[in-house]
């Protein structure tokens, strides 16, 4: 079996980040049901490439692009002992390379990039009826932490 590699994305891997955001929205439909039609994009991939406070990285396997993530260093709300904390999100792996440790090895790339920015806390986003990604994350070493509720009015 190939090596899993991961590095910093480029602006030549635009096509397949696309790709890959659709797939973060399709696979998080059936979570939200507040998501717009298509089309939909949840990112400006270009910004990020090139944005000193986002690391976005891709992961290959044997020549071809199958997963991706990014970190984001935003500021932690006054009242907590870091001042800022990375946020993940883009997370992605292709289906058929489900399984395979191509997420840890994402989360292990973009921590490793957060240590060298001075971060010393992770967050990220995940849908609470998604136990798959759940399990990931907790796997990764994550551990719940807040729930988010909402409420539709008209709904």
């Amino acid at each position: 079996m190939s090596e899993i590699f991961v590095r910093t994305a480029t602006i030549s891997d635009l096509s397949t980040l696309r790709s890959f955001e659709q797939g973060v929205i399709m696979a998080e439909r059936p979570f939200n049901p507040l998501i717009k039609n298509d089309p939909v994009h949840y990112y400006n991939i270009e910004e990020m490439i090139v944005a000193s406070h986002i690391e976005i990285v891709v992961a290959e396997l044997g020549g071809e692009l199958v997963g991706s993530g990014y970190a984001r260093i935003e500021n932690a709300r006054h009242y907590l002992k870091h001042q800022q904390h990375a946020y993940l999100g883009f997370m992605y792996v292709k289906p058929e390379h489900r399984g395979k440790g191509i997420n840890q090895k994402v989360i292990e790339t973009l921590k490793k990039w957060a240590i060298l920015q001075d971060i010393t806390e992770l967050r990220l986003d995940v849908y609470d009826e998604n136990a798959p990604a759940i399990r990931a994350y907790e796997k990764a070493g994550f551990k719940k932490h807040l729930v988010a509720m909402r409420f539709g009015v008209n709904e």
